[in-house]
């Protein structure tokens, strides 16, 4: 195999709680209105025919901590605070106990989003990739693996812009649970190693601003912290 022509930035690995090394990267796949008091603030009715998904790429990802610049193109910058599960180990066609099998870790995460190009673009029936695909939009905390922690309902899940709590939930409040996701997206995808899963946010997502500092958290799980700066 020849030598490749141009060198691409490293993607980032997350840091796994208990290992040296840390989890590569691959495929994200985020799951859309999971949470009903969050598909009505944005307009929508959830129903459980099937959860849906976009995506995001991996060279978008960055760590908990970062200092990211107020992206181009967009005057309605939203935060949105997700849980993320790693997969680790290859799963297609899944029934509830190979779904459950099939992760690796779990992790704070946090979906930032250009809200206006995304409504414009889902108002023309187009895709969401402007809105959602965004430089430095996927952001991750450290994983906790699923021997040290569980999705359990009563978890609360927040978020907070410069210290004010804007969201405040519980993982009960999840349409989709995590077994469900699985098995769903299994049957499109072989799912592997390397594919992380964001589960969705509640509602109070909003807008954040050059020089806004980002945090939140999920009970039990290592917290996640983002900083704007100005628009390059």
């Amino acid at each position: 195999m020849s030598d490749s022509l141009f060198s691409l930035p490293l993607t980032p690995g997350i840091p796994v709680n208990g290992e040296t090394g840390t989890y590569p990267i691959g495929r994200i796949f985020c799951v859309g209105r999971n949470y009903a008091a969050h598909a009505a603030e944005m307009g929508h009715e959830v129903d459980r025919e099937a959860p849906f998904y976009f995506t995001k790429s991996a060279a978008n990802a960055v760590l908990t901590g970062a200092e990211v610049a107020y992206p181009p193109g967009t005057e309605n910058f939203h935060y949105e605070m997700e849980l993320a599960l790693a997969i680790g180990k290859p799963v297609f066609q899944a029934t509830q106990s190979e779904a459950w099998e099939a992760v690796y870790a779990y992790g704070c995460a946090l979906d930032m989003t250009r809200r206006d190009l995304q409504i414009r673009e889902r108002n023309k029936q187009r895709p969401w990739d402007l809105g959602k695909d965004v430089e430095n939009a996927a952001v991750f905390a450290p994983l906790t693996k699923v021997t040290d922690w569980s999705p359990d309902d009563g978890k609360r899940i927040h978020l907070s812009v410069n210290k004010e709590t804007r969201q405040n939930a519980t993982l009960a409040e999840l349409i989709w649970k995590i077994d469900e996701i699985i098995c769903h997206l299994s049957k499109y995808y072989h799912l592997r190693p390397g594919d992380l899963i964001m589960t969705g946010t509640p509602a109070g997502v909003g807008p954040v601003v050059a020089g806004d500092e980002i945090t939140g958290g999920i009970d039990g799980l290592d917290p996640i912290q983002l900083s704007l700066t100005a628009a390059e």
